[in-house]
């Protein structure tokens, strides 16, 4: 392979001269651009239980928007309801908690508070529920904790006042009861769904509320927060274990919070920028961050979208709002999580798609390779997203009956869903280092006007940082070459002697003339 060290410092090679480019072809087609978009598929709905489906799709056609946004948010609300309350075990030591990171890219305009609203509300009404059944026990709690207080002090009083011959035994038992009112533990009220979500207010949330905590926003000011707005630098612990279920400790002088299995669940909507955006926080990418969410990037109907349209059926907003309360009052109360088992045959068949999967994340010609940190987490969140499926097919008594393979392979099918997805995303994000380079040779084209161009010149113009050798220009090279923004041939040797001839570019007259994306 030819590199910098082997170019001639001249336009000659030692025993021949470069031969000018073939006779150019009478016509060029048009190149394909680089940004073009890709295929994406809609979200397939009809994987959803019956319930969930008709709710869904009711929703996208009373708000006139695509059925990605119900139907990712719907996700995300099974996910609050069973989140850190259930598990899925998959095989061995190998188990999958059910709590998800969603976010839907849309433009402005596009409805995603009516849609949040539609959705979510029945988890407020469950907590209220919640709230008025443990009511009783927290009063009880609040009163116990009082009157022990009120003893322990009476006690303390009662010792220091006391005559020598008995403080000691006074204060020991001033001791105990003070030691007494301290265990009495007032139960947090209960809480789903957190609004202000700051890094320490989700951590304090999740500790009082048994682990979980559910961030639902039609924003995307989280990222912001998760960037370090308010204290200057990243903070995305708590949401990197809250999203795993690794074990969480603050120990600080102001507070100290202990969460053995955090989970935390995020249903977001957001503009397509913020993605962009992200992309360049530091840390987001390295970290993983950006590897934990499921990505859905639908095209946005505003501009053809119903005037008049049908509400949502009353019948099927109730269907929706019973079930929804039921799955999170069901599991409210489970301390250790309820375990979700699959059948032999859904087993099985995530095998077959963890097998088709694994070729993919190689890094050179997987065609997930430049995302293996998204994609290596693809198998366990088709696990989550099919436990959350069985537990929506049943509210009452999910953990008691396994997963069947049917749901098994509709997790599949929208696992593949948010791949296509997620492809988009990081395209966007500029995940793919060889576009990247792609469209600095592209700039660097357009910027020198050439014709035609040896590598070496070519190389020359380039910036060591991006392209440290020759051989990081070529995959990009070839991209474009696929793209139809050049073509490369080698001159014929003139010479007897000396090294072959390095390879040259023709440049597409329409790459000039081409107007670069925005």
């Amino acid at each position: 392979m030819t590199t910098q060290h082997d170019l001639p410092a001249g336009g000659l090679w030692d025993g021949f001269a470069l031969d000018t480019a073939p006779d150019a072809p009478e016509v060029w087609e048009e190149p394909i651009p680089l940004t073009g978009k890709r295929e994406l598929p809609a979200f397939p709905s009809h994987v959803l239980p019956g319930w969930l489906r008709e709710f869904t799709e009711a929703v996208a056609q009373e708000t006139q928007t695509p059925i990605d946004l119900p139907g990712c948010i719907a996700l995300a609300v099974l996910a609050t309801a069973a989140g850190g309350r259930s598990v899925v075990h998959v095989r061995g030591n190998w188990s999958e908690p059910t709590n998800l990171f969603v976010v839907v890219a849309l433009p402005p305009a596009n409805r995603k508070s009516a849609v949040f609203a539609l959705l979510t509300d029945p988890l407020y009404d469950a907590e209220k529920q919640l709230k008025a059944r443990l009511q009783p026990a927290i009063i009880e709690a609040e009163m116990t904790a009082r009157i022990a207080k009120d003893a322990a002090d009476k006690a303390a009083a009662k010792a220091a006042s006391a005559a020598a011959d008995k403080r000691d035994e006074l204060i020991l038992e001033a001791i105990g009861m003070a030691q007494t009112a301290e265990t009495v533990t007032i139960p947090a009220e209960p809480q789903l769904l957190a609004d202000d979500a700051t890094a320490e207010t989700v951590t304090s949330r999740m500790a009082e509320q048994g682990g979980r905590i559910s961030v639902m926003s039609a924003e995307g000011e989280i990222f912001d927060i998760i960037a370090g707005r308010y204290s200057g630098a990243p903070n995305m612990g708590v949401f990197l274990k809250g999203h795993a279920g690794d074990r969480l400790r603050v120990d600080r002088q102001t507070r100290k919070e202990y969460i053995d299995h955090p989970a935390l669940t995020m249903g977001l909507s957001v503009q397509p920028q913020v993605l962009h955006d992200i992309a360049k926080v530091k840390g987001f990418k390295g970290r993983g961050l950006l590897g934990r969410f499921l990505y859905s990037m639908p095209t946005s109907l505003v501009g053809h979208r119903d005037i008049i349209t049908d509400p949502v059926p009353a019948d099927v907003a109730a269907a929706y709002a019973a079930n929804i309360t039921d799955l999170t009052l069901s599991l409210a109360e489970w301390t250790d999580p309820a375990v979700v088992q699959l059948t032999p045959a859904a087993d099985a068949a995530l095998i077959a798609y963890q097998q088709r999967i694994e070729p993919k994340l190689a890094a050179r010609g997987g065609t997930l390779g430049h995302i293996s940190d998204w994609a290596g987490k693809l198998a366990g969140a088709t696990a989550r997203i099919a436990g959350l499926l069985h537990l929506a097919d049943h509210p009452h008594d999910g953990h008691a009956h396994p997963v069947p393979e049917a749901t098994m392979h509709a997790a599949i099918t929208l696992g593949d869903y948010f791949t296509a997805h997620a492809l988009a995303v990081f395209d966007a994000m500029g995940a793919d280092p060889t576009i990247n380079r792609a469209r600095t040779l592209l700039d660097v084209l357009r910027a020198n006007q050439w014709d035609d161009v040896s590598r070496r010149d070519l190389f020359a113009k380039l910036s060591r940082t991006e392209f440290p050798t020759v051989t990081d220009l070529e995959p990009a090279a070839t991209l474009l070459e696929e793209h139809g923004y050049l073509r490369t041939y080698t001159p014929e040797r003139t010479g007897g002697r000396g090294r072959p001839p390095a390879p040259r570019y023709q440049i597409n007259p329409a790459t000039h003339t081409e107007q670069p994306p925005a």
